[in-house]
């Protein structure tokens, strides 16, 4: 594995999710733990798949998905079954967030029952953020933002005129509901949209800011 600043952090990123559901584990059956899509947490997959856990213990699901096939190629759930259910780690208890209804708006009812069976409160959320300043699918340009900041509701139903495909979401009080928060990003571009939301508390200018508040352990590398 080469030693680029990223991969480091993912393995930093990596010891310090096991260790947590490690320390969770020892006062409960079962412990959850939410990530994120995209390209950014693959080598932190790579890196947790490879750590010892009891696996079979574990519950993961998504901060938020595209409303597409599972083997489609932008499915994060896809991006979880290849990076992060190998090995032992194929052993966890991986929940979607999609059904077969052809809108998310159809399937929401499910996957908010669905998501609300799991070990909450989480272990451990992972988010990521975008240049926009939005994390898991809570979009400045969508109409379904205010809906998806202020219900009690799991799981949201989301269109946002940025984004080809509708999504579906973890609520912001859903993903509040967690023992720890990390916000895991890369590059310059991104620190300099944190360093903006830090400066202000307009949550529907730049979402990131609703968990701005929380105690949030800042995973960042060039």
């Amino acid at each position: 594995m080469s030693d680029s600043p990223r991969d480091q952090l993912a393995r930093q990123l990596a010891e310090a999710v096991a260790e947590a559901l490690r320390v969770d584990l020892t006062h409960q059956d079962q412990a959850l733990l939410v990530v994120s899509g995209g390209s950014t947490p693959v080598t932190f997959f790579a890196a947790l798949a490879a750590c010892e856990l009891p696996w079979e213990r574990i519950q993961i699901t998504l901060a938020d998905e595209r409303w597409v096939a599972e083997d489609a190629e932008d499915s994060n759930a896809r991006l979880v079954r290849t990076h992060l259910l190998q090995g032992p780690a194929a052993a966890a208890t991986f929940v979607p967030l999609t059904t077969a209804d052809a809108t998310p708006e159809q399937g929401a009812a499910a996957v908010a029952e669905r998501i609300a069976g799991l070990a909450w409160p989480a272990s451990v959320v992972i988010l990521g953020m975008g240049g926009d300043g939005h994390t898991a699918s809570l979009f400045p340009d969508s109409r379904e933002l205010p809906l998806a900041l202020a219900t009690e509701a799991p799981a949201v139903a989301v269109r946002t005129p940025s984004q080809p495909q509708p999504r579906i979401t973890l609520s912001a009080a859903r993903l509040h509901q967690a023992r720890r928060h990390v916000l895991h990003i890369t590059g310059g571009d991104k620190r300099a949209v944190l360093a903006r939301a830090l400066t202000g508390d307009d949550v529907r200018e730049l979402p990131i800011r609703a968990f701005l508040a929380c105690p949030l352990a800042i995973y960042w590398a060039p």
